[in-house]
């Protein structure tokens, strides 16, 4: 049976031909998923302000789950890649913002404004399906200039670094009345003296230290297996930082690591769900916002999460091996089609837009080829229905971890880079910078579009940049400087 069901999936997978194995795929799904899954947890605080335990709060979280399950799913066996969708980190934020803007200008509560902010979800998702079948973005994404292309892996991965050293990892403390965060890279070693941060955060000092350490634990550990070719690196850095933290939680500062299960439960609330957000389209509400503030937000929606899509999905296959020296990727038509339905099925169960996770690159960093990684990370998405709190009890600082290690990784793709070229590299640090300080992929890209674009013109070699490109350059250019 075991025989029969490996051959099945080498068939369907293609996985001799990936060079890969099912127990690497399932290892390398299995370190994605513990790399994202803060994600179905972390959205629906993000879209309810923290609201925990209320219905709409248990109804995003389903949605988070279900609309992942679905577009990983369709990744997997329909694009058969490595990767994984699941609700946009920057997208959420704006989404939760456009309904808070809904109800101060309608006067209706945030329930309210939700349906309506979630038809500009579906209708973006069936815009992406509609230009993904007709071939339209994969055009755009195989039109991005090669050396934007090349460098967009290494800047996701400074990203990634970034979020690990800062918001991933953010601990409120007496000093300051518990009114801002206090970050690791930022105050921890931006600290004038110990002594100094210890005095401005006050108990939670502790707690600081404790989380350095964890992180670092985690980040020697991962780097010490991949040395050995590990491919379980990242797994056993993160399960060895996280019961480090576990244990320096309870018997330095006396608190139970696993409080947050209380008031938990196993059994998913689907009447919560039917409830709130299941197809909850409040269309005519909608229409009341009128045109102009429909269609500029719809635009900026688009914008964002199409160029957020395609730059995940370009530095993230980098290190498959299926990019070629411009590249690109042969199946991303399929790839962009299944990131598009995950939208769609975001829309109608209750949440903001899904997008392909940067974080897949852990199951590639441990040798994930194929869409079995994706399908082994879909059956643990579906999991944490019934197991979300197992899931509330992994510590930030572990994932930290994780996420620095593989933004490291993928900053080695800087070297695909010619550097003796400044009208390549100009675009390309550009790129790094503006992602690593916006921390949206989209809004990266397109600074970098604009930068080629006006260097080839100012330099003559109007020919040189495509006739896509400039309109992308130009609508760009509209979004960051025209105010509506």
């Amino acid at each position: 049976m075991t025989s029969r069901l490996t051959q099945y999936l080498d068939k369907k997978f293609g996985l001799t031909a990936g060079n890969t194995s099912v127990k690497t795929e399932v290892l390398a799904g299995t370190s994605t998923f513990f790399t994202m899954c803060y994600i179905v947890a972390l959205n629906p605080n993000i879209l309810t302000g923290f609201q925990t335990g209320t219905e709409l709060w248990n109804a995003i979280f389903l949605a988070t789950c279900l609309s992942a399950v679905t577009g990983t799913l369709f990744m997997a066996f329909l694009a058969n890649k490595p990767l994984v969708v699941a609700s946009g980190m920057g997208m959420n934020t704006f989404f939760a913002s456009i309904v808070a803007n809904i109800a101060i200008i309608t006067g209706l509560n945030y329930d309210q404004s939700y349906r309506i902010a979630l038809c500009f979800i579906l209708f973006e998702g069936l815009f992406f399906l509609i230009t993904s079948l007709a071939g339209i973005r994969h055009k755009i994404a195989n039109d991005i200039p090669p050396c934007i292309k090349l460098a967009i892996g290494p800047a996701i991965g400074l990203m990634l670094i970034n979020i690990g050293f800062g918001s991933n990892v953010s601990i409120y403390a007496e000093g300051n009345q518990y009114t801002t965060p206090f970050y690791v890279m930022r105050d921890f070693f931006g600290a004038m003296t110990a002594s100094y941060l210890k005095y401005s955060m006050g108990h939670e000092y502790t707690k600081m230290v404790i989380s350095v350490l964890t992180i670092f634990t985690g980040l020697f550990t991962i780097v010490h297996y991949h040395r050995k070719n590990n491919r379980a690196c990242v797994i056993i850095g993160l399960l060895l930082s996280s019961v480090m933290y576990w244990t320096m939680d309870y018997f330095i500062l006396n608190e139970n690591p696993f409080a947050a299960t209380r008031g938990t439960f196993f059994l998913p609330s689907f009447s919560n769900l039917y409830r709130q957000t299941l197809l909850s389209f409040d269309f005519q509400g909608f229409i009341n916002l009128g045109a102009y503030t429909a269609v500029v937000v719809l635009v900026t929606f688009c914008i964002i999460d199409m160029f957020g899509t395609i730059g995940s999905i370009i530095g993230t296959a980098s290190k498959t091996g299926l990019v070629n020296e411009r590249g690109d990727i042969p199946g991303i038509k399929e790839a962009l089609t299944s990131d598009a339905v995950a939208t769609v099925t975001a829309a109608c169960t209750g949440t903001s837009t899904n997008v392909t996770f940067a974080e897949s690159a852990s199951g590639i960093q441990a040798g994930g080829r194929t869409g079995l990684t994706a399908f082994t990370c879909a059956v643990l998405l579906f999991l944490c229905i019934f197991l979300s709190p197992v899931i509330s009890v992994i510590p930030a600082p572990a994932t930290s971890a994780a996420l620095i290690y593989i933004g490291i990784v993928m900053m080695q793709e800087l070297n695909k880079i010619d550097f003796r070229d400044i009208e390549q590299i100009t675009p390309a640090f550009v790129m790094l910078v503006a992602i690593f300080s916006s921390g949206s992929v989209g809004n990266g890209i397109g600074v970098a579009l604009i930068c080629y674009t006006v260097i080839k013109m100012i330099n003559f070699k109007f020919r040189e940049v495509s006739t896509l490109t400039y309109c992308v350059s130009a609508l760009f250019a509209v979004k960051f400087f025209l105010v509506f």
